[in-house]
């Protein structure tokens, strides 16, 4: 009983962590989920819930498909995805009002800590096929990490907090939830709804805070799905894009940068790149030990089968 609380508490950790990121512009929450090795269990989870709800809506009325919308919510790893989603929703709120003045605080410091963190966060979708790049994966992954520099150059808009608005920016955002690489803050930053966004969590605003829920519900079901087909289907390219996109993106992380996107002269240097190591060294550690833990498992399996 022991061993499963902890295991809740864990996952709901780990959920928070993606869940916070989100709250911060430059900090993409699909590349948090997989350096605390959710992305997975979120991606598929998501995938098999939007399927489930989908025949319920559709078929059970009909009077079929009541057994296969159950069997999709029985492929669904309820005990992580559940407990990671009350963490992401606590911390992001809990992200929004203090982290997010932090950052705005001392903005230098922080990007370089998160230019750390995701460059070497990029080893993870680089590996994570276990086969070995051609040169046309390192074309495609170059296509796409100059599209990714150019977009998160892009100078700040200023649009109107209109609901339709608010709905289309929200389904767009939570897109970049589910890739690697891409901040839904970032986006939200580029629209120039970041901030609304963050004062009505601050103030708990229900109306703009529901708008832009059901947006991001309806982005979620029709992004995830063609994310879940994607990395079941084409697994090692779409890594390949999400390394590119990654790399890409790096630059909304640049340190030396104005809120416009101009960039600027190095300044403070020694203590700026301090943080980026420290943000490097973070990512490599957690890399290491996970990579360790997979080994002792593999050993302990093989050896118990002997």
């Amino acid at each position: 009983m022991a061993n499963s609380v902890g295991s809740y508490i864990f996952n709901a950790v780990r959920g928070g962590a993606v869940g916070a990121s989100e709250a911060l512009p430059g900090i993409s929450g699909g590349t948090v989920a997989l350096i605390v090795g959710l992305y997975d269990s979120l991606i598929g989870g998501a995938g098999h819930m939007v399927s489930g709800i989908k025949r319920y809506v559709t078929d059970v009325p009909r009077g079929r498909g009541k057994e296969r919308a159950q069997e999709q919510f029985r492929q669904v790893d309820w005990s992580v995805l559940v407990p990671a989603l009350v963490g992401m929703a606590v911390f992001l709120v809990l992200a929004a009002v203090l982290l997010a003045p932090l950052v705005d605080a001392y903005t230098q410091y922080a990007y370089a800590l998160f230019f750390g963190l995701v460059l070497a966060c990029l080893w993870i979708p680089y590996t994570g096929a276990g086969r070995p790049w051609k040169a046309g994966h390192y074309a495609v992954a170059l296509v796409f990490a100059v599209a990714a520099f150019l977009l998160t150059g892009l100078p700040g808009a200023n649009l109107p907090t209109h609901p339709v608005i608010v709905f289309l920016a929200a389904a767009v955002a939570v897109c970049a939830l589910v890739l690697p690489g891409l901040s839904g803050s970032f986006i939200l930053l580029t629209l120039g709804l970041y901030e609304p966004t963050i004062n009505a969590v601050g103030d708990f605003d229900i109306a703009y805070l529901s708008v832009f829920a059901l947006g991001m519900l309806t982005g979620l079901s029709l992004f995830v799905k063609l994310l879940q087909f994607l990395l079941e289907n084409f697994h090692h390219m779409t890594l390949v894009v999400l390394t590119g996109l990654m790399a890409g993106s790096l630059r909304a992380l640049w340190p030396w940068q104005t809120e416009s996107r101009e960039l600027l002269t190095p300044t403070d240097v020694p203590v700026t790149v301090a943080f980026m190591v420290v943000g490097f060294a973070i990512v490599t550690a957690a890399i290491v030990w996970e990579r360790r833990k997979r080994t002792q498992a593999e050993v302990l399996h093989v050896s118990t089968h002997l």
